[in-house]
């Protein structure tokens, strides 16, 4: 069906407007828009004309003129201040490294990311970085697939079959953690969770259940407590933990930021880290050295796997533009337990 003359604005037409008034996919609209060989000669006019009569806003004759040009879309959406400080970093650097744009776009809800992709697909992205928590969205990426667009999710622990992702193993980093808040001493040991919607904060969960489990010790629900990754989240979360009558003697949480909220408030307690209370994080943002004392955490490489994704999603781009077939390719780097302050061995 043709879209209606009331959506045929300047600024109002997506790609799914131009698709149903060509009577093609979304994907077809994308591949013309792409340049791709691999649309016959009367499905790209049909397509044209589409994009003509609502105005819709890609210039297909500037985007031919710029084949050569590579521009790297970034869709986000209320992530970690902090971890999206490093992964830009990375993936400006990266960009720059192979003559690429980076282009940003923020979303919020299901509406408002459909509209960020079309936004981002206007204004020339030819690939899409996906960081969390959308990297664990299933509407997002199907969206993405859907158009034919080359995408990299970073930061997912369940990395979907179809769509190349870039992440660490959350999994065995909280592992390694509770091993050694146990190696030190602790037994007692409180856990913060993140978003339950994002498959690190699910795994890092599980592990540190297995672990505890694996020293022979159980986790009573009045050890753990309900984060968002965020620092407010964490401060409400230590506030449940630290306020019991018999308090834990280590505190985990799921991320640095919320870490850092725990020493906030046992220091509002009156509570010595690590004398009191041991303290440790995950994702050695740059958070983990600018509290005090600093703080013992996993080291994800954020700014590299953000490299790491730049340049999966430009082969992609490439393979896509030479007309080879799509491939998915899942790349795990390693991580690291950075050991500070905010830990310390058990006072007998």
């Amino acid at each position: 069906m043709a879209a209606k003359r009331s959506d045929r604005g300047l600024n109002g037409a997506t790609i799914y407007d131009v698709a149903r008034a060509a009577r093609v996919s979304a994907m077809t609209v994308s591949r013309v828009i792409n340049g791709s060989t691999h649309v016959t000669d009367s499905t790209r006019e049909k397509v044209v004309a589409a994009i003509d009569s609502l105005r819709y806003q890609v210039n297909v004759a500037a985007r031919a003129a710029r084949v050569g040009t590579l521009r790297v879309g970034l869709l986000y959406s209320n992530p970690s201040a902090a971890f999206l400080s490093a992964f830009l970093v990375g993936a400006m650097d990266q960009c720059s490294q192979n003559g690429a744009q980076l282009i940003l776009e923020n979303c919020g809800d299901l509406r408002s990311q459909r509209k960020a992709i079309d936004k981002l697909i206007a204004n020339g992205a030819d690939g899409i970085l996906v960081p969390p928590p959308l990297c664990d969205s299933k509407s997002t990426l199907k969206q993405l697939d859907e158009i034919g667009m080359p995408t990299v999710a970073v930061a997912t622990a369940r990395p979907a079959p179809t769509v190349s992702a870039v992440r660490i193993d959350d999994y065995d980093g909280a592992l390694t953690m509770t091993r050694h808040l146990l190696s030190i001493g602790h037994r007692d040991i409180a856990f913060i969770m993140g978003d339950p919607k994002h498959t690190p904060a699910q795994l890092r969960y599980k592990a540190f259940v297995d672990a505890m489990a694996e020293a022979g010790l159980t986790v009573p629900s009045t050890r753990i407590a309900q984060g968002m990754f965020t620092y407010r989240s964490g401060l409400a979360a230590a506030r449940e933990l630290l306020s019991q009558k018999k308090r834990p003697t280590a505190v985990f949480a799921s991320n640095d930021d919320m870490a850092a909220a725990v020493i906030a408030v046992a220091y509002g307690m009156h509570l010595r880290v690590p004398e009191d209370l041991a303290v440790c994080g995950f994702d050695d943002t740059p958070v983990a050295t600018t509290v005090w004392p600093e703080l013992t955490t996993i080291h994800q490489p954020i700014a590299d796997m953000a490299r790491a994704a730049v340049d999966l999603v430009i082969e992609q781009i490439r393979r896509r533009r030479a007309g080879e077939p799509k491939f998915v390719f899942h790349k795990l780097l390693p991580y690291t337990l950075v050991t500070r302050e905010s830990t310390g061995e058990l006072a007998s």
